[in-house]
């Protein structure tokens, strides 16, 4: 269905009641949400499950003072654009892009009102705000990543597979702001003595194939970049990953506890989190402009340990103490 109320992707998270309270009614406030994934899928589930209980907190309720109205495009571009035209024209108080194309998609679409994004790498070379500290504009948000941390991937990986000779960087290619994260990857890798080999794809058979080819010679291991086609098909990268021996470092905890080797990035429940306090800051007459796009201020080790045990790795004792989870 494509429109839906906030309370059905929540799956009947409690703190959202359904009907007014009896009490003096309150204008209704209205958010617009867009994201280039499923409706169905877990991680956006749990995203916007911890938002509604921040929002709550706030003291914004679904049914009393608040609606929201959501889009998920599930992987297709052409009808990300078509329904950041439908948010725009419904007029909400407040816009919410999930990651870059949604945001793109809807500063195409507005340059007036307020809009809020999460995940999205660098803002400034995508040309929505003029800079963090000032944004200016309608535009501010919370970064998901600095691209740097493409260097922190690689030495995870030489730590927990150390005969590690070439990496295959699985990537979106249309997607020009990875490159960063790739040349900082490739600066890493050479000083390890590694090969980094690029593996753009954005299909299913498409990912089946690099994982295949990479398997063909010994010494492989793969890293998994933040994207759409990442997410979307987690589960076949990890499957594919364990199924041809090959360690593997993710962005996200999720592929880590759907059986990924590790994962090392933004705690995501955080960032959704603080972006709650900017919709009640803007609700309440703040100009996003004026609200400083915010960095990453936790990030997370995650390790399966079963899946390290699978794949024949043995983790020394010292680097398991650093992880903040450890599946066992």
């Amino acid at each position: 269905m494509r429109r839906r109320e906030f309370i059905g992707l929540l799956g009947g998270v409690a703190a959202w009641p359904l009907a007014a309270r009896a009490q003096q009614p309150e204008r209704m406030r209205r958010i617009g949400v867009l994201t280039i994934l499923a409706e169905n899928d877990a991680f956006t589930k749990a995203w916007f499950a911890v938002f509604a209980d921040a929002l709550q907190a706030l003291g914004w309720e679904l049914g009393r003072n608040i609606r929201v109205d959501f889009r998920f495009a599930g992987g297709d571009e052409d009808r990300l654009r078509t329904y950041a035209t439908e948010l725009v024209g419904l007029g909400p108080d407040v816009l919410f892009a999930n990651g870059p194309q949604a945001l793109l998609a809807l500063h195409e679409q507005t340059r007036s009102l307020p809009i809020v994004f999460a995940q999205v790498a660098d803002p400034v070379k995508l040309g929505v705000v003029a800079n963090l500290a000032r944004p200016d504009g309608n535009i501010t948000g919370f970064v998901a990543f600095e691209h740097t941390i493409a260097g922190k991937w690689v030495e995870l990986l030489k730590d927990t597979a150390p005969s590690t000779a070439r990496v295959a960087v699985i990537f979106q290619p249309e997607n020009p702001f990875q490159k960063p994260y790739f040349q900082a990857a490739e600066a890493a890798a050479s000083s390890f003595g590694m090969q980094l080999i690029p593996a753009g794809v954005g299909s299913a058979a498409e990912i089946e194939g690099a994982i295949t080819s990479l398997a063909q010679e010994p010494k492989g291991s793969l890293l998994v970049l933040p994207s759409a086609p990442a997410l979307i098909h987690r589960d076949l990268i990890i499957a594919a990953a364990n199924r041809h021996r090959l360690p593997a470092v993710y962005p996200y905890r999720i592929f880590a506890t759907n059986g990924g080797l590790l994962s090392y990035g933004l705690d995501v429940a955080e960032v959704y989190r603080r972006a709650a306090s900017y919709f009640d800051l803007i609700l309440k007459g703040a100009k996003p402009g004026e609200l400083p796009v915010q960095l990453p201020t936790k990030y997370e080790l995650v390790i399966n340990l079963k899946t390290a045990k699978t794949l024949g790795l043995t983790i020394p004792e010292p680097f398991l103490q650093t992880a903040d989870e450890v599946i066992e």
